[in-house]
C-alpha cells in the first residue's frame, strides 16, 4: 500500500463533475476519483477548516467511532472494477468495513487517519504529472504549483479516459 494525501477537490465544467485528487507521497503518481457534489463538500470542509453548526454525517460517524472507543487506523483504496473505486476502513481492533472512497476519504480527514492506495489501483488509474517538485509539500509556492498542475491535469482529462483501463 502506498501512502496518499488529498491534494484537492475540484468541480469540473461543463460536466459539473467533482473530482478528488490524491497524490502518492512516495512517488509521482496522482489518483483522480470522480465523486458527487455532496461528497466533494464533505471532503473540502475539513481541508478548509469549516466547522458546521451541527455535525454532518461524517462528523457524526467520527463521533460514534470515538464514542465506542474505536480508532480508525487507516483508509485503504483497495481496487477499481469497471471504473468504480472501492475502499475499506481499517480499525485498530482488526475490523474492516467496506466504504465508498469518497466517504472513506472524508472520514480519514476528520480522524487524521492515513489514506493508502494499493499497487493495483495506482498501476491501473494513477497518472504521473511531470515536473513535480521533489516533495510536493512545503512552501506556499510549491503548494500553489501543485494546485496549478492539478488544474492543468483536470483540464485535459475526463472519466471516459479511464474506460479502457
Amino acid at each position: 500500500m502506498h501512502p496518499l494525501r488529498v491534494v484537492g477537490v475540484r468541480v469540473e465544467l461543463p460536466a459539473n463533475q467533482p473530482v478528488v485528487l490524491l497524490r502518492e507521497e512516495d512517488g509521482q503518481r496522482y489518483l483522480p476519483i470522480w465523486i458527487g457534489a455532496v461528497e466533494a463538500s464533505a471532503i473540502a470542509f475539513p481541508q478548509q477548516g469549516v466547522q458546521p453548526v451541527r455535525p454532518l454525517t461524517h462528523d457524526l460517524l467520527k463521533d460514534v467511532i470515538s464514542g465506542l472507543g474505536a480508532d480508525l487506523e487507516a483508509v485503504h483504496i483497495t481496487e477499481m472494477r469497471e471504473n468504480i473505486f472501492y475502499a475499506e476502513l481499517h480499525f485498530r481492533s482488526g475490523a474492516s468495513v467496506s466504504a465508498r472512497p469518497s466517504d472513506a476519504i472524508a472520514l480519514a480527514l476528520r480522524c487524521d487517519a492515513p489514506i493508502l492506495g494499493s499497487d493495483e489501483v495506482l498501476d491501473a488509474a494513477g497518472i504521473e504529472i511531470p515536473d513535480e517538485p521533489p516533495d510536493g509539500v512545503g512552501s506556499a509556492e510549491q503548494a500553489e504549483t501543485e494546485v496549478e498542475r492539478f488544474r492543468e491535469f483536470l483540464d485535459n482529462i475526463s472519466p471516459e479516459d479511464f474506460a479502457a483501463g
